[in-house]
């Protein structure tokens, strides 16, 4: 799976951080919505936040990148 596979960036329920972290938005700070709800949001069961920190930019390309591939 995709969150295994990462090196750098940390899943997270939780963002507001300065650290990477990537969250899967349905299940979590919006699981109280209903499906049609999150759909009108924009916000599918697919979809992933991903909250930048201070981290370099390419070292995060490179390990979402890394990532995909291992999927």
């Amino acid at each position: 799976a995709l969150q295994t596979a990462l090196d750098i960036v940390l899943l997270s329920n939780n963002l507001g951080d300065a650290q990477r972290l990537l969250t899967h938005p349905a299940p979590t700070p919006h699981k109280h919505l209903s499906d049609e709800a999150r759909a009108e949001l924009g916000i599918g069961p697919g979809t992933l936040r991903l909250s930048v920190g201070l981290e370099d930019a390419d070292d995060l390309l490179e390990d979402i990148a890394q990532a995909l591939k291992a999927r």
